[in-house]
């Protein structure tokens, strides 16, 4: 249909002929992109059906207030938690910084109870901190200063979350809340890099693997869980510069070769640490292959501004995907033997700048990828330290490289097809996502920005600080202030359902 309602006849005979091509079919897209505020943009992109997350690092997907209320409710299971507000130079740690001068660490009662009478007057209870405390603990695990980076975000961040990624029960409702999350932004299956070493349960007693899993497990039945209609299947991760880590990778592959929710193995960490280099565990991975069968890997690799050869050696090892790649513009053979496949990069463009592998987002290789044949998915990684979404990452795309209609289309296809998802699933899901875009596509037509009208997508910090999307924040506790997506035309709370005609 054109403007005025009537049929256009050079659309009537593609359709009879066979697909229209893909400039003409998202002439409508264009044309909105060409008129539509960056607010209106990023609102279409939230209402959007999405396909899925193949790279995010749960514990680094927390929003803070998630973890304030998160950490709060744990209260009720006899779990408190302390944060270190200042420095009194207690004695036993003079001379010693690092660990000690870390403010804002996050401590439970079992650990604050081993410090001496000095240290422990340094922390106050989570629940007592006021305002302005508060709003200091929470901006300490966001990256959202200028003058941070890298170091902060590798060296503290995690150190201060602490005690709270301990807790198995936290993390699994960090899982959850990013299902809702997830599902209020129209994505239908997420592939997380779930943690399971070093858990402590509420006693402070350790916890093997399986029994951490069999915890996320029972979060993930809950009828809330299931209610978000976001699929879910796990990944297991080694830290590829520690110095047990081939043991590491030995369990975690065995794990993913004994459970079919577990469908993937990662290496992840800082890849300028030079103890981490790929080949370090060619042997290690080729030794597992000839005890286990169907084990999936998709492992970090290029996530550096400098030349090497990680992502071609990330394929040696047996990997499918590439965490980043950012890098992988600077390997010209590698690069070609990606185009049309078989291997997908995960694009997170909001990390990459964030962590200063890239300037700015017009040095970022992804456009060269999308439109020389390498498959691509975009994804979020540590989006609660970024204090971003999916969607932002899709505003970012469109905005900054002009992404087209089929383009959008693509990359959420690629993120089902690529998954490691059985294939009964995968196809479901990919059918689905289809069906669902074509609708959204239909209704957009028919209607315009008007059906938009009822959208409130979350927005976060890192649009507000570079785009100026801001929205007011909600206060650490109201109602919906994990999530405050609203759908136009679901008939869950989570899903966009659209109607032909609705």
């Amino acid at each position: 249909m054109n403007r005025r309602g009537t049929l256009n006849p050079l659309v009537l005979l593609l359709a009879f002929v066979g697909s229209a091509p893909a400039s003409l079919a998202g002439e409508w897209f264009e044309r909105f992109k060409g008129e539509a505020t960056d607010a209106v943009l990023h609102r279409f992109l939230y209402a959007m059906p999405k396909g899925g997350d193949l790279h995010l690092h749960l514990t680094g997907s927390a929003f803070p207030e998630w973890l304030h209320e998160i950490a709060l409710a744990e209260a009720a299971e006899g779990v408190a938690y302390y944060v270190k507000t200042r420095i009194d130079n207690c004695s036993v740690y003079a001379g010693q910084a690092d660990a000690y001068l870390l403010l804002y660490r996050t401590l439970d009662q079992h650990r604050l109870g081993a410090l001496s009478e000095c240290e422990r007057d340094e922390y106050q209870a989570l629940g007592a901190l006021d305002a302005e405390a508060r709003a200091a603990w929470m901006n300490s695990v966001r990256l959202d200063a200028p003058y941070e980076g890298r170091d902060e975000f590798f060296e503290r961040h995690w150190q201060r979350l602490g005690d709270l990624l301990r807790n198995p029960h936290v993390v699994a409702e960090i899982l959850y809340r990013n299902m809702q999350a997830f599902a209020d932004e129209g994505v239908a299956y997420i592939e997380p890099q779930v943690p399971v070493f070093g858990f402590l349960d509420r006693t402070g007693t350790p916890l093997d693997p399986e029994a951490v899993l069999v915890l996320y497990r029972q979060r993930l039945a809950q009828a809330d869980a299931r209610a978000t209609g976001v699929a879910v299947r796990m990944q297991l991760s080694a830290l590829r510069f520690h110095p047990d880590a081939e043991q590491v990778v030995r369990r975690i592959y065995q794990l993913a070769a004994e459970h079919a929710d577990i469908v993937a193995v990662n290496l992840v960490g800082r890849e300028d640490h030079d103890r981490g280099h790929p080949l370090r565990f060619l042997d290690t991975f080729r030794d597992l292959r000839r005890t286990y069968p169907g084990v999936r890997l998709s492992i970090h690799a290029g996530e550096s501004a400098r030349p090497d050869s990680h992502v071609r050696d990330t394929l040696l090892l047996g990997a499918e995907r590439i965490g980043h790649g950012l890098n992988l513009i600077q390997d010209a053979p590698t690069l070609l033997s990606f185009r049309h496949g078989p291997y997908l990069v995960e694009v997170n463009l909001i990390s990459n700048l964030l962590l200063g592998y890239v300037d700015g987002f017009d040095a970022h290789p992804f456009p060269e990828y999308l439109r020389t044949g390498v498959p691509v998915a975009l994804s979020t990684d540590d989006r609660g330290m970024w204090d971003s979404t999916l969607t932002d990452e899709f505003f970012v795309a469109v905005r900054e490289y002009g992404l087209t209609w089929a383009e959008l289309r693509a990359l959420g296809r690629n993120s089902l097809a690529f998954s490691f998802l059985d294939q009964p699933s995968k196809s479901r899901l990919l059918a689905e996502y289809e069906r669902r875009m074509d609708e959204f596509a239909t209704d957009f037509q028919r209607r315009g920005p008007a059906l938009l009208d009822d959208v409130q997508p979350l927005r976060r910090g890192f649009v507000c600080r570079r785009y100026g999307l801001c929205a007011p924040p909600l206060p650490t506790g109201a109602p919906g202030s994990q999530s405050v997506g609203v759908n136009p035309h679901g008939t869950t709370r989570n899903k966009l359902v659209f109607h032909g005609n609705g």
